[in-house]
């Protein structure tokens, strides 16, 4: 599966999905969030249990204020629609994953 593209108009998919969610902010500019891209990307590819979204924080202001996000990249976890773990901040592989299996 692949990495899901957040906007406004689409994010009642994201909230209504019966998968847990992972929301990455980030900008394009940002280079903590070059780092961490990659590793999203591979958890999108070998984790179809889970719904891997993008959300750039430039294009889409309304659901960086939404969360909260003063800094970037900001990991969400999402089940049900809630928020159910969030960190910022570069991590690795390892911890992302554990952020998802919570």
């Amino acid at each position: 599966m692949s990495v899901f593209k957040v906007t406004k108009e689409n994010f009642g998919e994201v909230k209504s999905s019966e998968k847990r969610v992972l929301l990455d902010f980030y900008a394009d500019w940002c280079g903590p969030c070059r780092m961490v891209s990659p590793l999203v990307e591979k958890i999108a590819e070998e984790h179809d249990e889970y719904l891997i979204c993008k959300i750039n924080v430039d294009e889409q202001p309304e659901l960086a204020a939404a969360f909260a996000v003063s800094s970037i990249p900001t990991l969400v976890v999402m089940e049900n629609g809630k928020i159910i773990n969030q960190a910022s901040g570069a991590r690795p592989l390892p911890q992302i994953l554990a952020m998802l299996e919570g």
